[in-house]
């Protein structure tokens, strides 16, 4: 199993990259055998198919950084700390936060609808080998294509891409989002950036709401600091506009979807080759 998968722009002419942690889908044998869940309750916790999303990323300049073992088995999306003491043996937490007591630490201890992945615990040196294996090499990746996108560009922007159960959002909520930016409330990315990005979502038909109920997790707030020109919008995607949720795969939207993100993703990239439509207008 690799730690990531990193497709390269073909070249880089952009600030902008695109990473998706979550849609792996290749599970080592090891973890099948120990999981007392069978491989489609484990595929739940999936941002599965959004890597088909980002297909037109590479020849719009910008590169692609994929996580190479799926979330139920490592969340690049969880700082290394965020050790969970019912899975694990031998940890010992001194502050809880809400990740960690619902099970969605580094090392998950559930799927989706709160089903528990082992029967018992794990060993510490377990958990240990998959940070150093696969969640090390990760963030290391990620930090270097920051800096390095920010030393060529004078920025880097990245769009830290994720989908969203369809009963995520209420069901009563009659205008009920179909993306949902995160930006930590301002804290990860300058607002002009994500003005434009709403933009061309709701450009492209889709309702956007921003950071309810997803503000932006682990990847937005280690990488999202606009002081020093590095800025993080994280977006989920309904899930429904594309998969079946049940069977995990592909629904029959998935091909009209797929080419409606085609040419979302070429806009996103283009932001990254100026200073975005809201700071040229004020400049104006």
């Amino acid at each position: 199993m690799q730690a990531y998968q990193f497709i390269p722009a073909a070249p880089a002419t952009t600030s902008v990259l695109f990473a998706s942690p979550h849609s792996a889908r290749s599970y080592p044998d090891e973890f099948l055998r120990a999981a007392q869940l069978d491989e489609l309750a484990l595929r739940s916790s999936e941002d599965a198919y959004v890597d088909m999303l980002l297909r037109a990323a590479p020849l719009a300049g910008a590169h692609v950084l994929l996580g190479g073992v799926p979330r139920a088995y490592v969340d690049y999306n969880r700082a290394a700390s965020e050790l969970d003491p019912a899975l694990i043996s031998g940890i010992t937490v001194r502050a809880m936060n809400a990740r960690i007591s619902s099970g969605l630490g580094v090392i998950p201890r559930v799927v989706a609808g709160g089903r528990a992945i082992y029967a018992g615990k794990i060993t510490r040196a377990q958990a240990q080998d998959r940070l150093r294996s696969y969640w090390q090499p990760y963030h290391d990746k990620l930090s270097g294509l920051m800096a390095d996108t920010a030393q060529q560009f004078g920025k880097a922007i990245l769009f830290d891409m994720h989908s969203m159960p369809r009963d995520a959002v209420s069901l009563r909520n009659a205008n009920r989002p179909d993306v949902v930016l995160g930006d930590r409330f301002g804290a990860s990315c300058r607002l002009d950036i994500v003005d434009d990005v709403a933009a061309i979502f709701a450009d492209a038909g889709l309702r956007v709401a921003r950071n309810a109920p997803f503000a932006g997790a682990y990847i937005a707030q280690r990488y999202g600091l606009p002081s020093v020109g590095q800025h993080v919008v994280q977006v989920e995607i309904d899930r429904g506009l594309y998969l079946d949720e049940a069977r995990v795969a592909p629904n029959a939207s998935f091909a009209d979807f797929q080419a409606l993100m085609d040419r979302v993703v070429v806009a996103l990239a283009d932001i990254g080759r100026s200073a975005g439509k809201t700071a040229a207008l004020a400049a104006e």
